[in-house]
């Protein structure tokens, strides 16, 4: 037996031993592999050196270690195989057999690879990163449509980099990063997380948390159950059953400014009352506002989480469109602004904005009433030179930023919300610059203590389940080249793990998802070559603190013009913010073993006409858009919203079908939109179309919305110039643009790498970096309805891609109404040859010469066609017979003054002289144009109706038995109603004369 023993330690001792008799690797081996892994990495990660620093053999096994250049790559299971073949061809022969393990930043590549690519039984193997809760902080319970998939009931921390922020050193309010590409970072983030990805999650399922200001609304209305400085807000109480009761310190709005340290939150007191069941009378708490002009207003509710109280909370928001109710689970997120949703609300009294019920699923919890929060407002904290940095005999006034909240950076915002200033100012007041991003990591874990996630930290109970930062990374190329995207994560933090077990490189798994996503989807759309960057492991703040899954995303340089002329389009922050959302999708789903839905596309092809000839019923048509980088994000159903005469949309009806019929009241516009959605989402909505049957009718109008152009501005670039000319076109915003601060001023190449900013390339004016700028609302049909059923004849709209597609016949009417707004051909980028935005692509040109062959009568207004149709990029001969034969029209080379001013002329007494003014700068209230054709009458009976000082803004013609009006400007762009008015009726007078 000791014989046997000693023969099988003996054999295992062999078997211990290298095959090769202790050889090393040689140096020529190492530099093959080194050159082999770096030509794979250089592959996604140009410029990322990898190279061998480390060979283990024992026994059997060879441990290759590899630099930290290695692990910038983003691992999948095909590459790490084809990986570790590439590398064992590249062994000696007598190491080709043995087992092989790549290492890079301490793990083996296999297991870099993120959970939601793994093979089901690799991720059995994974502690995943799950924070569940009974119910969410916020639920709608009245939603037409609800997902249970994608991100249904999941909560994300999420902020947009940097702010305006108080420099002690200079005792002044500044930005913090530099004023370039007509934006800065401190706001240029926003344009992506605020339109496009917070929405995006939200309708999804996702409760999203901020720690800025997420309402661009400058107006802010406070109601409290305590006497304040606002007297806009009031307060009542309604008892049923039971009675109201004081429940402790709560907010109170004390201060029209706030010194470091003051809460609100600590400066008043909390009402509470007991749940009731299903029969009982119900005891409410009302909130109502008065405002000084109708918008969209942002409404936050605030209360108290006790140890008894209900996870259901029942609120009810009415609006100018309805009522929309929710369930507020109260016992998490007490002691801060917790947000509901915007809504369209009136000018003046708001009676019953908000109301809370004390009927809940479970009789004997508690609910808690403090303050409602209507709009975002102006920051309200006040700041001075710390008494480190004051000088003996300086006194300094605190002053507040003077500056929307929206503007402001975490910090202070943090404190308006009521958070402990040990989550502020970590900085105690000595540095804002530092408290501000230090600040939003802290925010994360309070409001996550006391989750399942972090049990044995106070916090506000909310079950975040990941965090993401939204920067741009500043740097500049002197040449055409993109420094592309970045992503950054920390997993060196409490020995590799989060709270419960998870390993932090669940952090680096959602950074390489998301940008893996970005980078994937940028390339396959704008930009094939856009560069990929490293995924940085580095202690980063904001990456370090948090303790949940976080990331940085650094998507590309604010600094760098070639990244700008991506980053200026909103068809491209659209895209890059539904690849941030896929990604958390993705990374969320995989935690939960959630199905990966991706919610549908906006339809298109919208059309609203009445049905038969009917008084009463309108057919409303849409088509679905399929997603060519997703094929689950199918529709399988759809909401319609509703919104009557100038009142706000309605909260929408679910139908299953691509069509519906809608019953309208006479002598009332009505307006749609259209949403699809799937188990994981919905998605943008439409266009909106509207109609109105006016009783006696003159006749009926279809209106043809041919304007659905987003954009960035004009791009100029040569070898020496380089820049966005906002002075000829500045570029069609999603809706609004909340980015845009000025116009570029400095476009010599000669100075990209200036020292002084004002001087260098890029440079650019600042008047504007307060404002909010209209952009598309889409919402066209309706202004121009309006004003046609003022002048007595009835209409209907569809969508420019409905007429060609024939699904809607313009031969079917006598007069259309073609808006076109800044519709021009523009290109994808300057690394795709595609273009959109046509303004009469072939298919409309076809059925506009089908409608005048008729003789249709026709009213064109916008600022670019003209022009488009002669030397657009897409242009050809056809293109400009048809602005002859169908529109009677040529351009005359030149463009509109910059006063906005056309006069119509009295021509053969057919219409009546009068002076029309137009946008030609956009502001809150509506875009403008900077820049608009001058037009030429062609062809017989053509002629000028209306003038700028210097060349045609109208032309009319009277050929092939139909009439035809031309502005040269938009229509929409009359900011008086009155003279939209008095304009439309002239038009229809023109083309249909009484009878």
């Amino acid at each position: 037996m000791k014989r046997f023993r000693l023969f099988v330690y003996l054999l295992a001792l062999v078997a211990a031993l290298p095959v090769h008799a202790g050889k090393e690797l040689t140096q020529a081996d190492r530099s093959r592999i080194s050159g082999i892994l770096t030509r794979i990495v250089a592959r996604e990660v140009p410029g990322a050196g990898t190279r061998i620093t480390g060979v283990r053999i024992k026994g059997r096994r060879m441990e290759l270690t590899a630099n930290i250049g290695l692990s910038y790559y983003p691992f999948r299971p095909e590459s790490v195989e084809a990986i570790y073949d590439s590398v064992r061809e590249a062994l000696p022969e007598e190491l080709r057999r043995y087992k092989l393990m790549l290492l890079t930043d301490g793990k083996p590549i296999e297991e870099l690879v993120p959970l939601p690519f793994r093979t089901r039984i690799d991720r059995r193997r994974v502690r995943t990163f799950t924070n569940e809760a009974a119910r969410p902080l916020v639920r709608r319970l009245d939603a037409p449509f609800t997902p249970d998939q994608g991100l249904a009931d999941r909560h994300i921390a999420l902020w947009q980099s940097h702010g305006r922020y108080f420099d002690q050193r200079e005792n002044r309010w500044r930005w913090q990063r530099t004023r370039q590409w007509m934006t800065c970072e401190d706001l240029y983030t926003q344009s992506y997380v605020l339109p496009f990805l917070v929405p995006m999650l939200e309708n999804a399922g996702a409760v999203v948390l901020l720690p800025r200001e997420r309402d661009v609304q400058t107006v802010e209305v406070v109601a409290d159950n305590d006497p304040g400085i606002d007297p806009s807000g009031a307060y009542r109480e309604e008892e049923g059953l039971l009675p109201w009761r004081d429940a402790g310190t709560g907010f109170a709005h004390l201060r029209g400014t706030y010194r470091s340290g003051e809460n609100p939150f600590a400066e008043g007191t909390v009402r509470a009352v007991r749940t009731v069941g299903e029969g009982a009378a119900e005891s409410r708490a009302v909130w109502s506002a008065e405002l000084p002009a109708a918008g969209d207003y942002a409404v936050y509710v605030s209360y108290k989480t006790l140890d008894d109280s209900a996870d259901d909370a029942r609120y009810t928001v009415r609006y100018r469109g309805g009522e929309s109710r929710f369930a507020v689970n109260q016992t998490m997120g007490g002691g801060t602004w917790v947000y509901l949703g915007t809504f369209p609300l009136a000018e003046g009294a708001n009676d019953a904005v908000v109301t809370l019920t004390n009927r809940s699923d479970r009789a004997g919890r508690t609910v808690t009433a403090d303050a409602v929060k209507i709009g975002g407002g102006y920051g309200n904290v006040a700041r001075t030179v710390c008494d480190s940095l004051r000088t003996p005999e300086g006194v300094y006034a605190e002053e507040t930023s003077g500056y929307p909240r929206f503007c402001e950076g975490a910090r202070y915002w943090l404190q308006w919300a009521g958070f402990d200033p040990k989550v502020y100012t970590p900085q105690r007041d000595a540095n804002d610059y530092k408290d501000d991003y230090m600040s939003r990591a802290h925010w994360v874990n309070a409001l996550a203590g006391g989750s399942e996630r972090l049990p044995d930290s106070a916090g506000l109970r909310v079950p975040v389940d990941l965090a993401l930062a939204f920067h741009s990374d500043s740097g500049t190329r002197q040449g055409d080249e993109t420094i592309g995207t970045l992503g950054i994560f920390y997993t060196r933090d409490g020995d590799g793990r989060f709270s419960g077990g998870a390993d932090r490189y669940l952090s680096r798994d959602l950074t390489d998802v998301v940008m893996s996503q970005v980078v994937s989807d940028i390339r396959r759309t704008y930009e094939p070559g856009w560069r990929r960057r490293a995924l940085w492991n580095r202690s980063y703040y904001e990456a370090r603190v948090p303790a949940v899954p976080t990331m940085l995303l650094e998507l590309l340089s604010h600094q760098n013009f070639t990244d700008m002329r991506y980053g200026s389009d909103p068809r491209f922050k659209f895209l890059v913010s539904r690849a941030v959302y896929k990604g958390i999708l993705r990374h969320v789903a995989a935690q939960y073993g959630r199905p990966f839905v991706v919610q549908p596309l906006p339809v298109d092809g919208f059309s609203a006409v009445f049905f038969e000839d009917s008084d009463e019923e309108v057919l409303l048509r849409w088509r679905p858009v399929a997603d060519p980088l997703e094929p689950s994000a199918r529709p399988t159903g759809y909401v319609v919203y509703t919104r009557v005469g100038e009142g706000g949309f309605d909260g929408g009806r679910f139908v299953e079908a691509d069509s519906c019929l809608m019953r309208q009241e006479p002598g009332i516009v009505y307006s749609y939109r259209v949403a699809a959605v799937n188990a994981g989402g919905t998605s943008f909505p439409s266009e909106i179309l509207s109609a109105c049957r006016v009783p006696d009718e003159r006749g009926m109008v279809l209106v043809v919305n041919g304007f659905d152009r987003v954009s960035g501005p004009l791009c100029e670039a040569s070898d020496s110039v380089a820049g966005f000319r906002c002075d000829l076109d500045a570029g069609v915003p999603y809706l609004r643009d909340i980015s845009y601060i000025g116009p570029q001023r400095v476009f010599d190449r000669a100075l990209y790498a200036s020292a002084d900013a004002e001087r260098a390339l890029g440079a650019c004016e600042s008047g504007l970096e307060t404002e909010v700028i209209a952009g598309n609302t889409f919402d066209y049909p309706a202004m121009h309805g309006a004003s046609i059923a003022c002048a007595g004849y009835s209409f209907c709209s569809a969508s420019a891609r409905a007429v060609e597609r024939g699904e809607v016949r313009l031969t079917d009417y006598r007069i259309v109404d073609l808006i076109l707004g800044k519709q021009r051909t523009v290109g994808m980028g300057p690394g795709s040859a595609g273009t959109a935005f046509r303004a009469f692509p072939p298919g409309l040109q076809r059925a506009f010469y089908a409608f005048v062959e008729q003789g249709g009568a026709l009213l064109v207004s916008g600022s670019f066609f003209a022009s488009d149709l002669w030397w657009g990029a897409d242009a050809v001969s056809a293109d400009r017979e048809f602005a002859r034969e169908v529109l009677g029209i040529e351009p005359d080379g030149g463009a509109s003054p910059r006063n906005g001013r056309a006069r119509m002329i009295g021509s053969g007494g057919v219409f009546t002289p009068y002076e029309y003014r137009f946008r030609t700068e956009s502001d809150a209230d509506g875009y403008g144009v900077e820049s608009s054709d001058a037009l030429l009458p062609a062809g017989e009976g053509a002629f000028v109706a209306m003038r700028y000082a210097d060349g045609g803004a109208a032309a009319v013609a009277d050929v092939r038995g139909g009439k035809r009006l031309v502005l040269a400007f938009p229509f929409e762009t009359i900011p008086s109603a009155g003279a939209r008015d008095r304009l439309m009726r002239e038009v229809l007078r023109f083309l249909e004369p009484p009878k």
